[in-house]
């Protein structure tokens, strides 16, 4: 959708646009080169570990993105570690090049290639903190995940968070993206009503084809939300040609709502499954859209 005069959007869309954050591949160069031109300077970039990858990739591009006055995320897969030996050599590099930050998961893989089985475990160890790099993030799954049980995923995000508050990690989360807003309104209440009061930022599908965006749903494990697509061929279709603007609408509505049905949270991410100059033309027209005067 692009921005045209006389259409208007709720001021609460325009908000929860400000200050996102994104997911990029560390390894195309071409995409990078563009962030440093179109992101606007402080803006958290997520760099993916991506199977098979050598992780030590990640730190050219961080550190030219720390430069450049950008806030460099690695992802930290803990199953696709090797050794101890490699991921105190990437904490170190990492650090060394200004790293402050970085997103813990547990890596898309059945067997573990090294010593650590799970996110929790690589924080377990210290060796980040040891480094120096305290601040971190993790996955939050308001439609679960197809190879970990509801009750398991509990736990594991309570454990986190305690030790955490023990050890002065500074923690926040990142969603896995979802389709319809209603998954995270209820998963977001649900963390909060346990007392888990660590910012969340609500992971989004950039603007894609309807193949696309099933592939990688598919691949996630959001099996909720790929109903919404494939049973419902009208909202898809407004989902391809609108981008997220339906889903970021219902959160906004809801943040606004007096009984408080979606605590505040800390902003958006976005998963650029269309590419990285479909979802910035997308974001930027949004941006530029004139505020309604209702939410």
């Amino acid at each position: 959708m692009s921005a045209m005069a006389g259409v208007r959007t709720s001021p609460g869309v325009i908000k929860l646009l400000q200050g996102f954050s994104i997911e990029l591949n560390p390894s195309d160069g071409r995409t990078l080169q563009a962030a440093a031109k179109r992101l606007e300077r402080g803006t958290e970039v997520s760099l993916a570990w991506i199977p098979g990858s050598n992780p030590m990739d990640m730190i050219a591009p961080a550190e030219s993105l720390k430069r450049a006055g950008y806030i460099p995320i690695p992802h930290v897969a803990a199953r696709h570690i090797e050794s101890r030996a490699q991921i105190e050599r990437l904490a170190g590099e990492l650090a060394h090049v200004g790293v402050d930050r970085i997103l813990m998961i547990g890596g898309d893989r059945a067997t573990p290639a090294g010593p650590f089985h799970s996110s929790l475990s690589v924080m377990q160890a210290g060796i980040f903190q040891r480094a120096g790099i305290s601040r971190m993030a993790v996955g939050g799954f308001p439609e679960g995940n197809p190879h970990i049980p509801e009750k398991i995923l509990n736990e594991a995000l309570d454990t986190k968070v305690a030790f955490a508050r023990q050890t002065g990690i500074q923690l926040s989360i990142i969603t896995q993206f979802c389709f319809k807003p209603e998954p995270v309104i209820t998963w977001v209440r649900r963390i909060r009503a346990r007392g888990i009061d660590i910012p969340i930022r609500v992971g989004l599908a950039g603007p894609a084809g309807l193949l696309t965006l099933l592939r990688y749903a598919a691949r996630c494990g959001i099996g909720n939300s790929v109903r919404v697509l494939t049973e419902n061929p009208g909202f898809a279709k407004i989902l391809v040609e609108r981008g997220p603007e339906p889903i970021i609408q219902g959160l906004a509505a809801s943040m606004a709502e007096g009984d408080g049905a979606l605590p505040a949270i800390a902003g958006l991410h976005f998963y650029i499954f269309g590419g990285f100059r479909k979802t910035m033309d997308w974001i930027e027209a949004e941006r530029a859209l004139q505020p309604s005067s209702h939410t």
